[in-house]
């Protein structure tokens, strides 16, 4: 079949047949029923990790243990809206095919389990071991709905949780909580925290409101205040939000450079939820911005690690093997602005590709990279190559049903740019298309949706075209484009920018073109297919 549309009557015979019931007259019942079955069929991504009901947002407390890579998450199981908190939980052994597991931490009454994240306690500095595994130490934010109700200030506070089976179930440390409490601030919460090896220390960072607040720890259960960062520095268009604080090494050099991870919402780069970065050093106590990324905030406002919509809380996975050494990322791929809206209905919400973070120096300025894990690689069933396409102004890159745009790798080279636009479409046999490429003009990257199927369910989702602006006329450009079923994420040269953007389609995309008024010169054209659900 051509085409994903079906019936009423298919459908329907498809519902009663999954959920193995006799045909019967419609209902309310079957229209739910129906209505997931398309969700299913159309929305819900092939490999991008999404809970299989309920609502899900911020990434929390991944590690990685035992030769799995964990992933918590805030969720709440009974509606596909925001809730009472919980975390939710997945792991992978390659950070491409998840495994949904049982909820790792539940809410009290009016006591939501907010965002947060979590260590692997090698050397028990916690004293909570018990057994032959080094116990996992989950730090939270307690958010107290009662209060809040009431309009008090000290609605959150700062709580622990700890597994003794690399974990996969979870004891409150009921006795020793709150391990943070709050100092007076409405906003005070999403605590990560890293081991600091230089100065053989835990390091917890917290948004505080408007500011990033940097605490220590010898056993992690106490706390002491250190430093606080960000304010007026960067972008404040809204609360600051899920931090992440990590060294990392200069590609290239034997530089150590922190990285201060600060999402905000709003105030993001096209409107709504964003992730911004800064680049500095830390001496124990305090985080001092490198003067010269200084000068580069100050010149673009703020710096972000992703422009397009749809990237947000993102952060990095503690424990990784150092014989691995590489810092891998996973963001919400959502936006506050819609992400209740969004036309699903039986789950919402999925999280970004995993990505692997670079700090590269070009020039005076530091710029953190990222890129999809290599991981993805092993889901290639197919590889179409074209090595050179010179001298139109278009080119069909994929014009076959046969080649799946649902799970698919795009990768190609411009040279010999023009200033002139150069535009992408993805597009379908129904008028729906994707819009996206290098204003080479203005100096842009550019992601356009309005026209890729549904967007009614939010005046923001689709009212402008998202933008990532460029240092200037390029000369040459590598794109490589991943496309799941309701996703795109654009990683341009080599992860210099990234735009990642969802959307919502009648029919799958079964065409790519790239036009330009200009006669265009492009290499190395890679189209290769994805199976990430069949391939084990």
């Amino acid at each position: 079949m051509k085409s994903t549309k079906m019936s009423f009557a298919l459908y329907s015979a498809l519902v009663l047949s999954i959920a193995g019931c006799k045909p019967f007259s419609a209902s309310a019942q079957t229209k739910v029923l129906l209505s997931t079955a398309i969700e299913e069929k159309m929305y819900r991504p092939n490999f991008h990790f999404t809970p299989k009901k309920g609502w899900m947002n911020d990434p929390n407390g991944m590690f990685y243990a035992n030769g799995y890579y964990h992933l918590f998450y805030q969720y709440y199981p009974d509606k596909s809206v925001w809730g009472p908190m919980h975390w939710g939980h997945a792991t992978s052994r390659d950070l491409i095919k998840w495994d949904e597991q049982p909820i790792a931490i539940y809410p009290d009454k009016d006591k939501y389990i907010f965002s947060g994240s979590a260590v692997v306690d090698v050397n028990n500095t916690s004293g909570l071991q018990i057994g032959n595994n080094a116990p996992i130490i989950a730090i939270y934010t307690l958010h107290d709905m009662t209060k809040e109700r009431e309009g008090k200030i000290d609605v959150e506070r700062q709580d622990i949780a700890y597994s003794n089976d690399n974990g996969f179930t979870w004891q409150k440390f009921e006795e020793g909580n709150p391990v943070v409490k709050n100092p007076g601030i409405r906003d005070f919460r999403d605590p990560k925290v890293t081991w600091d090896e230089t100065h053989k220390q835990w390091i917890m960072v917290l948004a505080a409101q408007d500011r990033a607040q940097f605490y220590k720890s010898a056993n992690l259960k106490n706390w002491e205040f250190l430093s606080e960062f960000g304010k007026d520095i960067g972008a404040h268009g809204g609360v600051w939000e899920c931090p992440d604080f990590f060294p990392i090494k200069v590609e290239g050099t034997k530089e150590t450079k922190w990285i201060l991870i600060q999402n905000l919402n709003p105030g993001g780069p096209n409107g709504g939820s964003g992730v911004q970065y800064f680049v500095g050093d830390f001496d124990g106590k305090t985080f001092k911005l490198d003067p010269d990324f200084a000068k580069r905030v100050d010149k673009e406002k703020a710096v972000w690690a992703d422009y397009g919509k749809d990237n947000y809380a993102g952060v990095t996975w503690n424990n990784v093997p150092s014989a691995d050494g590489r810092r891998l990322f996973i963001g919400w791929m959502s936006n506050w602005e819609y992400a209740q809206q969004v036309p699903t209905n039986s789950w919402r919400s999925s999280t970004t590709i995993a990505r692997e973070l670079k700090l590269v120096k070009k020039g005076n300025y530091y710029n953190l990279i990222s890129n999809p894990v290599r991981e993805l690689d092993y889901y290639i069933t197919e590889t179409n190559r074209t090595k050179t396409l010179k001298g139109k102004e278009n080119y069909t890159l994929v014009e076959n049903e046969k080649v799946d745009l649902t799970q698919a790798i795009v990768s190609l080279e411009f040279k010999n740019l023009k200033q002139e636009n150069y535009t992408f479409e993805l597009s379908n046999s129904d008028g729906e298309s994707l819009k996206f490429g290098l204003n080479n003009k203005e100096n842009y990257l550019f992601v356009d949706r309005s026209k890729a199927g549904k967007n009614d369910f939010s005046d923001k989702f689709a009212a402008t075209t998202s933008k990532a602006f460029l240092d200037g006329n390029q000369k040459e450009a590598v794109f490589k484009i991943i496309l799941d079923k309701t996703s795109i994420e654009i990683f341009y040269n080599n992860g210099e920018k990234v735009m990642t953007e969802i959307f919502f389609l009648e029919k799958p995309f079964t065409a790519l073109s790239v036009s330009s008024k200009e006669k265009m010169e492009i290499n190395n054209v890679l189209i290769q297919k994805l199976d990430v659900l069949k391939k084990s």
